[in-house]
């Protein structure tokens, strides 16, 4: 039995097929054919550029992360989320360095910050690796955890707030509510779709290994050297963020003092995360300079591991979106979603948004800046708050540990996608 499970090909294998084969089968009809071979060219050495683009970053947070989990700062973190997270990842050790890191992944997501967020999911997903049974295929916490990530856990969506304020939109942190409720629908449909589509399949844990090097790195955890430094510098951050906030929207013309404080907010929130962790780790002792870079070579090594992933993935979407597959899907279903209230444009963001972070947002920033203050304007700036990245987000993270088999993750993720974009249209009719 176990043997022709092994042999039972994952379900991003068909999916993936149907996709080149659908985009192949519509350009014939279309006469799209040319469009269709340049783009899969034009997407892969897109994908290779993106990835070569993600090095950088990624060794540099991964090279963070690795000064801060040094220090134990992420075991510190991960206690005090511990109530929460040890029931929706009871497979894995409340002191395992791959529940803090999920937590600064998820609070990363939270409060906007897309790009320092892919790295420590990376993190997590490496450190999930390390719990599972067999190699190559995903466990039920990954697949738990790819789910929750693609529903967009978004407190604060200050890109979105940023460009509905450039564009001069009456009140630009209104869809602040609307966002919350979508974000919270999507995120308890992951996990509920998540804990659902297991079914105990889960290949498992080793238990005798599971966390035992926590207990011994919590034994000989460092010593602070000097609190009272750590605490007066925090202190002194606080401080600067805050008067930096307050000056830019005090000083700025009354209708752009709002923008102003988010620009402020948004400009300070990486900056403070880098030197308040790093600060941290100095303070434990942790070499922070050698630790750094060796998790930047781990970070550079996983960059270039996920070239393949998202090339098959970016190609497969290119040839969809050229082919125009997209566009008839929409056809046909515009009539449909017209009876629930969804504009036309809206049901292209909401297939665009789990294919493409960059063309949902140019979509979103078009047609924000054409009408501000409309509805659709509205609709699609939740959206893009409340949902993410699906296919990108499942090519990197798997991507980088390797995973073949992504079981029920997909699935998972697509219906938490779904429910937040039913959610965002409810939500802006009630609030709009």
């Amino acid at each position: 039995m176990a043997e022709s499970e092994d042999k039972k090909p994952a379900a991003i294998n068909g999916i993936w097929l149907v996709m080149i084969l659908a985009a192949t089968l519509t350009a014939a009809f279309t006469g799209r054919m040319d469009e269709l071979t340049k783009a899969s060219f034009d997407a892969a050495k897109s994908a290779v550029t993106l990835a070569i683009g993600l090095i950088g970053p990624m060794a540099l947070w991964l090279g963070i992360m690795k000064v801060a989990e040094a220090g134990g700062m992420l075991r510190l973190i991960a206690r005090g989320m511990r109530p929460l997270m040890t029931r929706l990842f009871p497979e894995v050790p409340p002191e395992h360095p791959a529940m803090s890191a999920m937590i600064m992944n998820l609070s990363a997501n939270a409060l906007g910050l897309g790009n320092a967020a892919t790295p420590m999911g990376i993190k997590a997903m490496q450190e999930l690796d390390k719990l599972a049974a067999e190699k190559g295929t995903a466990t039920n916490a990954m697949c738990r955890f790819l789910a929750i990530n693609t529903s967009s856990v978004t407190l604060l969506p200050l890109g979105v707030i940023t460009v509905r304020a450039a564009a001069g939109a009456h009140d630009p942190a209104a869809i602040l509510l609307p966002t919350l409720i979508a974000t919270a629908c999507s995120t308890a449909v992951a996990i509920l779709a998540s804990g659902l589509l297991a079914r105990g399949e889960d290949p498992g844990i080793p238990a005798e290994t599971a966390g035992k090097g926590d207990r011994a790195k919590e034994e000989n955890e460092p010593g602070i050297t000097s609190a009272a430094g750590g605490r007066l510098l925090a202190a002194g951050f606080a401080l600067l963020f805050a008067a930096d906030v307050i000056y830019r929207g005090v000083t700025a013309p009354a209708p752009a003092g709002f923008t102003a404080m988010v620009a402020a907010v948004s400009a300070w929130l990486v900056p403070v995360i880098i030197c308040g962790l790093l600060l941290f780790g100095h303070l434990r002792g942790v070499r922070v300079y050698e630790t750094l870079c060796d998790g930047a070579v781990e970070g550079f090594n996983t960059a270039v591991r996920i070239i393949p992933f998202m090339v098959a993935i970016f190609v497969a979407i290119g040839m969809l979106r050229a082919s125009g597959a997209i566009d008839a899907a929409i056809a046909v279903l515009s009539p449909l979603t017209g009876k629930i209230g969804m504009p036309a444009e809206a049901l292209s963001m909401a297939f665009l948004r789990p294919l493409s972070g960059s063309g949902a947002f140019g979509l979103m920033s078009e047609i924000v800046s054409r009408e501000p203050d409309s509805f659709l304007s509205f609709l699609v700036s939740t959206m893009q708050g409340s949902t993410e990245t699906t296919f990108y987000v499942l090519a990197v993270y798997f991507g980088a540990v390797g995973i073949k088999k992504t079981r029920h993750a997909l699935p998972a993720a697509l219906t938490a996608d779904a429910a937040g974009i039913i959610a965002s249209l409810v939500a802006c009719r009630i609030f709009f």
